[in-house]
C-alpha cells in the first residue's frame, strides 16, 4: 500500500535538492557577475583619472619643451583611446598605447633638468605613478574576479545550465603589447 510512496519521496528529495543547488548555484553565479562588474567600474574610474591627470602633465611638459609635438600628439592620442574603450580588449589596446606614450613624455621630461626640479611636474609625476599602481592592482582585482566567473560558468554541470540561465564569460583586461608594460614608465625625483 505505501509501496509508491518510496520512489515519489526519493523524486521529490532529487527535486528539492535539483533545485536548492540551481538556487545557489545562480545567486553565487550572480554575485561574481557583479563583483566583476564593480571591478571592471573601479579601472574605469582609475583610468578616467589618469587621463584627466595628463593635460595637466601635458602642459607642464610643453613649458620646456614645446618643439616636442609628436611626444604630445601620441599622449593625447592615447588619453582619448583610453577614455573612449567600450571593452577589456579594446582597454586592453589603449592601455599598451598609453604606455608607450608615457615612455615618451617621461622620456622628454628627463632631457630637462629645470623641468625635474619643479614641484608642480613633480607632484604630476607622483600621482601619474600612484595611479597607475592603482589601475594594475584594479586590473588584478578584475582578472580574479573574471576568471572565478568563467571557472563557475565552465564546470561541469553549471555548463549546461548557466548559459540558458543568462551568464557568460567575460574578457580578461590584458594588455594586447605585452612589451609595452613589460617596464614601466622610467620616474626619477
Amino acid at each position: 500500500m505505501w509501496e509508491w510512496l518510496i520512489p515519489v519521496l526519493i523524486v521529490v528529495a532529487l527535486v528539492v535538492i535539483g533545485g536548492i543547488y540551481l538556487w545557489a548555484t545562480y545567486n553565487s553565479l550572480v554575485q561574481l557577475n557583479v563583483r566583476v562588474d564593480e571591478a571592471w567600474s573601479d579601472i574605469t574610474v582609475q583610468l578616467k583619472r589618469r587621463a584627466d591627470l595628463l593635460p595637466n602633465l601635458i602642459e607642464a611638459v610643453k613649458g620646456y619643451a614645446a618643439h616636442e609635438k609628436a611626444v604630445f600628439e601620441n599622449v593625447t592620442r592615447a588619453r582619448a583611446e583610453t577614455l573612449t574603450a567600450g571593452s577589456p580588449a579594446d582597454a586592453g589596446v589603449a592601455e599598451g598605447h598609453m604606455q608607450q606614450a608615457l615612455k615618451s613624455l617621461f622620456a622628454v621630461a628627463e632631457a630637462y633638468p629645470q623641468l625635474q626640479a619643479s614641484q608642480n611636474f613633480l607632484q604630476l609625476q607622483q600621482s601619474i605613478v600612484d595611479t597607475e599602481d592603482k589601475i594594475q592592482a584594479s586590473r588584478r582585482f578584475y582578472n580574479g574576479g573574471v576568471r572565478e566567473l568563467n571557472t563557475k560558468i565552465k564546470v561541469f554541470p553549471n555548463n549546461l545550465f548557466a548559459r540558458n540561465l543568462g551568464f557568460s564569460e567575460r574578457e580578461f583586461f590584458e594588455v594586447v603589447d605585452g612589451a609595452a608594460i613589460s617596464e614601466p614608465p622610467r620616474v626619477q625625483f
